[in-house]
């Protein structure tokens, strides 16, 4: 025990953030960073290759994995065993995130900055929430929106 009382428990299980079809590899960038100062367990990719850019000062690589899979399939194929998979949609069955409690272990699904997730990828999310307001977001922010309302409830 410290000085100033016992260390906070670290919440259990994990969770992670996928971008399908990300445009933008500066977004990726920048959501690789966010979630490495979030906690995040892994980042990954479905359907476009992420190339490092000026907007990862962190150089995450060194602390959270990135995974790539080529298609919807593989990545169902290959997510962890007990992740719950999250759609972050704009999309008529989608929770608000603020009323919405967090699996314990999750991975995080955005769509690409220009489009939206597949039907079919939505279909196979066990929830799909989404980021009260007026316009659409970019990766980086709604990706780092839904990891720090993750830390805010979990730690709470």
């Amino acid at each position: 025990m410290s000085q100033h009382g016992p260390a906070p428990k670290k919440p259990r299980g994990y969770f992670g953030i996928v971008a399908w079809h990300n445009k933008t590899p500066v977004n990726m960038g920048t959501l690789w960073r966010s979630a490495s100062v979030f906690g995040a367990a892994f980042v990954g990719t479905i359907g476009a290759r992420y190339k490092h850019r000026s907007s990862d000062t962190m150089k995450t690589e060194r602390h959270v994995p990135l995974f790539h899979w080529e298609t919807e399939e593989a990545f169902w194929d290959h997510i962890p065993m007990g992740c719950v998979p999250v759609g972050v949609e704009i999309a008529d069955r989608a929770r608000p995130l603020p009323a919405w409690h967090h699996p314990e272990s999750a991975v995080y699904i955005l769509g690409p900055e220009d489009g939206s997730l597949s039907a079919d990828m939505l279909k196979r999310c066990v929830s799909v929430v989404q980021i009260p307001g007026t316009f659409c977001l970019n990766l980086a922010v709604a990706g780092s929106i839904v990891m720090y309302d993750r830390l805010a409830k979990v730690a709470a």
